[in-house]
């Protein structure tokens, strides 16, 4: 049989009511009271409230407490960001008086370029040698570069041919391309280097792969910057129509004739144009096939003769 819900009432009679066991309704009944839907007195009623008062009461506080931990953080975020003049002039005052700064290690490469993508104003240059990037590193830029191409930095990014074989690779150009990022490839090497604003660029540090030079001396980036420009030029655009794999495979293979006549070895061949030896010398027998050569030497003579 149906019953009217009581406005005041106790546990004994909900349990009878409802059918609930004893616990099920000390738990309802305690929840009830946290909320602020009931009231007890001291002889054991309960009183049921509205919910527009009991709101009152419980959320009310709640309320208060949010609004006063907000001003809090408003007050420590203005006492914290009071310092941020002295510290931008201290910082620039100390990357004018430091020129030229030597990194050694990996982990400070990577912040000193982080920082810089971040404080970038117009235009970010990248020029990234060897062939396929690593996975890890391309996934920690990714980010990194789509925040700074959300903000209106143009992004040029300079890659070997040999990159366009890498999924993970073509995955990053897909996706900062889309960003409005530009791409190209070249076929021979190039140094490793990046440029913040034509103010700031990092080139590699000869002997240490995970090291870098910072350079922040006008004349020094001026001539990395077109430095980089001339090979930008002499670039072929990732998505055009040269990127398809028999194209870029002629390219390549034109490359490794031509680093042959220079008498290169394997691996230089190889270390110039991204990619593992054993790669380099599949080719490098496809041309000896070619020329009906018998061995390396009289390949590039061959070869040597037909420039002539």
């Amino acid at each position: 049989m149906h019953r009217t819900p009581r406005h005041t009432f106790t546990v004994r009679s909900l349990i009878t009511d409802t059918g609930l066991s004893p616990v099920h309704a000390d738990d309802a009944v305690r929840e009830l009271l946290n909320l602020g839907l009931l009231r007890g007195d001291p002889s054991g009623a309960l009183h049921a409230v509205a919910p527009e008062e009991a709101t009152a009461g419980v959320v009310g506080p709640l309320e208060r407490d949010i609004r006063a931990r907000r001003a809090l953080a408003e007050e420590a975020r203005a006492s914290i960001m009071a310092f941020l003049p002295a510290f931008e002039t201290s910082q620039f005052a100390r990357e004018q008086e430091n020129k030229f700064e030597v990194l050694h290690d990996l982990a400070q490469v990577r912040a000193v370029i982080a920082d810089l993508t971040m404080r970038t104003r117009t235009e970010i240059l990248t020029a990234q040698p060897g062939g396929a990037r690593d996975d890890g590193i391309l996934q920690e830029a990714q980010p990194r570069d789509r925040a700074a191409l959300d903000r209106g930095v143009r992004m040029r990014v300079l890659y070997q041919h040999t990159a366009r074989f890498s999924p993970g690779t073509a995955e990053y150009v897909d996706h900062v391309s889309e960003l409005g990022a530009q791409v190209r490839t070249l076929d021979d090497h190039f140094s490793r280097l990046l440029v913040f604003d034509e103010e700031t660029a990092i080139i590699s540090l000869p002997g240490n792969r995970e090291g870098a030079v910072v350079v922040r001396e006008p004349h020094v980036v001026a001539f990395i910057v077109e430095t980089y420009e001339r090979l930008w030029l002499a670039a072929e655009p990732y998505a055009s129509a040269f990127g398809t794999r028999s194209e870029v495979t002629g390219d390549i293979r034109q490359a490794i004739v031509r680093l042959l006549i220079e008498g290169l070895t394997d691996a230089s061949i190889a270390t110039r144009l991204g990619m593992s030896v054993r790669t380099c010398r599949r080719h490098i027998a496809d041309v000896m096939e070619e020329l009906g050569a018998q061995s390396r030497f009289q390949a590039g003579y061959l070869l040597s003769v037909g420039a002539a």
